[in-house]
């Protein structure tokens, strides 16, 4: 019996953490305009996601020191009210050298491969479908768990 306690234990904090920050994946999602931002949301939730929302910069920030052990993208417009995507994601690429971005925008892809080239960043024009934004995500998250070490080195900047 002694043994099937702690087995217990570790299904039932596993479905805690599943709960707490999806079986999918976790996304921080950086949009400044309230629609854009809660359709996004539910559609990532729909599919399974755990998504925890900020609509400038900063509040990205603060989100991602709270729970950095468990985002594993940063989904961001570039054009936000207190500084930009890029910077954004520049500024936690610090914190997590390899965390995966999927920018969202209106203006040229240009603007996101200009400062940031690497096999973990990806381009999702506005606007765009249900349909190519759980692509883009899934197709991120896939790859991670094919290759956790490595996970965008798998992956083609779209």
């Amino acid at each position: 019996m002694s043994r099937v306690q702690p087995a217990l234990k570790n299904a039932a904090e596993s479905e805690v953490s599943d709960a707490l920050f999806g079986r999918l994946g976790t996304v921080l999602l950086v949009e400044d305009e309230d629609f854009v931002r809660e359709v996004t949301a539910e559609i990532l939730e729909a599919q399974g996601y755990v998504v925890l929302k900020a609509r400038t910069a900063k509040e990205a920030r603060t989100t991602f020191r709270q729970h950095d052990k468990f985002v594993g993208l940063l989904l961001t417009d570039i054009v936000l009210p207190d500084e930009n995507g890029c910077e954004l994601a520049q500024g936690l690429r610090i914190l997590s050298a390899r965390l995966p971005v999927i920018f969202m925008s209106g203006y040229a892809k240009t603007i996101a491969s200009k400062v940031l080239k690497d096999a973990c960043t990806f381009y999702l024009p506005k606007p765009y479908t249900a349909e190519s934004l759980l692509q883009k995500v899934g197709q991120v998250f896939a790859a991670g768990e094919t290759n956790s070490m490595h996970a965008c080195d798998s992956l083609q900047p779209v």
